[in-house]
């Protein structure tokens, strides 16, 4: 029999939540595999830290969602939000469940061209869109969602010079009840912009209007929001139909649908309180089926959600590289992964695990990055077990925003891979090394030499 590691006693303060109403501790269970295989393995095959990603869970999330929008509407189309993840491996998977690619940039754009996405089934979003990317996106017929009057005189003022004849919608901004209101982006429906722009499109005689779209908000936990902006965009579509007599083909509802992970200050956890795909389809096509548009002109539903579809594919496992007592007695951990890589920590409180069962004694402890900045806190005051130098942890729910808005800061970005459905890993972007960096730099021959 092995001697058991020391654990030295402490003398901790009792707070209201700590024990379950039967006077035991929380227990935090440890998380060893993913589809079957041990991440203890992964991390020795390749490095810590290392996000994976599970190819079952990404179809599986998708197929849910698609079921239950298709179920309760005709005309159902996703399209795949670049910006959430945008690595090729990922964006492909999507593409093979049928989803479009919505993105928000001519890179982005030039992305999905690269993927082999047809550029009539790309929807090209955003504000940033430059004359040379909106030549682009009609040369490629794509769908065009204009956001501000400047950006629809631009493609007014292409359409002249082109042959081809652009294809545009509206992004539609409006009140749903949400606080703060998203008027930064696209239209106002209430102070009379979204009307006073379809006005215009539909005066030119060279643009081709196609769509109504509206994006309400991000981490969304009301349906109802979402039965409003439906409502709303709905009987544009039918004043656009009575005045002049056109049909749009699709209205386009957005994302940011919630994840099942915590926002960080919410009482309950996010998978009690994150609505289902179901909860928001039936709030959406019930408010189109019931409006005044006829049964028989019903556009096509586009759904652009990203962060619900891939948050819960997405893990980061790693390494614990040391523990130290804060100036108060609070123990704190730090780890090998910073907020450089979990974007995301500033908005969650992520589920944070030890990969192989540790000490049942757990402590207030709060989780630091590896960064030389006092920011690098990827979770503040949980129940934590008590890792030591060595050990093995996992964050859950990481799939979306964090390997598009991570940075390079003081550390490489890992490697990346993804389990296949028969839980073979493959590499999907390579660990970053030194020549990465070099080999986008230029130095002058005068600053090349130099004596110390």
């Amino acid at each position: 029999m092995s001697k058991l590691t020391f654990e030295r006693p402490i003398i901790q303060r009792i707070n209201a939540g700590l024990p379950s109403k039967y006077g035991m501790p929380r227990r935090l269970e440890p998380l060893s595999q993913i589809d079957g295989v041990s991440i203890e393995s992964l991390l020795q095959e390749f490095g810590s830290p290392l996000f994976i990603l599970s190819e079952q869970t990404i179809r599986k999330t998708y197929r849910e969602a698609y079921r239950a929008f298709s179920s309760r509407y005709p005309k159902v189309q996703f399209s795949w939000s670049y910006k959430t993840n945008y690595l090729n491996a990922v964006c492909n998977i999507f593409h093979q469940e049928g989803a479009w690619a919505e993105v928000v940039s001519g890179f982005e754009f030039q992305k999905a061209l690269a993927n082999g996405v047809p550029g009539e089934l790309i929807i090209f979003n955003g504000p940033d869109k430059s004359r040379e990317d909106l030549k682009m996106a009609i040369q490629h017929q794509s769908l065009i969602h204009i956001d501000h009057f400047d950006e629809l005189y631009d493609v007014i003022h292409l359409s002249k010079e082109m042959e081809e004849r652009p294809k545009v919608a509206i992004r539609v901004n409006l009140d749903t009840g949400i606080y703060p209101l998203w008027d930064r982006f696209g239209f106002n429906f209430e102070n009379g912009e979204a009307g006073d722009a379809l006005t215009r499109i539909m005066s030119s005689e060279r643009l081709d209007l196609v769509g109504l779209h509206t994006h309400i908000g991000t981490y969304m936990l009301s349906t109802d929001a979402y039965r409003i902006a439906a409502t709303k965009l709905a009987s544009l579509a039918v004043k656009l139909e009575r005045k002049y007599g056109h049909l749009i083909q699709y209205i386009d509802m957005g994302g940011g649908f919630a994840s099942k992970n915590t926002l960080k200050g919410a009482y309950y956890p996010g998978t009690d309180t994150a609505p289902s795909f179901d909860d928001f389809a039936e709030a959406i096509t019930s408010a189109l089926m019931s409006s005044d548009i006829k049964p028989d002109h019903l556009p096509m539903l586009i759904l652009e959600t990203g962060r619900a579809l891939i948050d819960d594919a997405g893990y980061l496992a790693g390494t614990v590289l040391a523990t130290k007592r804060l100036s108060d007695g609070r123990r704190a951990t730090i780890i090998d992964a910073g907020v450089n890589l979990l974007f995301t920590s500033f908005w969650y409180d992520h589920d944070i695990r030890p990969v192989a069962p540790v000490s049942d004694q757990s402590e207030d402890t709060t989780i630091f990055g590896p960064l030389c900045m006092n920011i690098d806190v990827i979770r503040s005051n949980m129940m934590f077990p008590l890792l030591k130098k060595g050990d093995r942890f996992v964050v859950r729910r990481v799939g979306a925003y964090n390997m598009t808005q991570w940075m390079q800061f003081i550390t490489f970005r890992p490697t990346v891979i993804l389990l296949d459905k028969e839980g073979k890993p493959h590499v999907i972007r390579k660990k970053e090394s030194l020549e990465t960096f070099n080999s986008q730099e230029l130095t002058p021959d005068h600053l090349k030499d130099f004596d110390l």
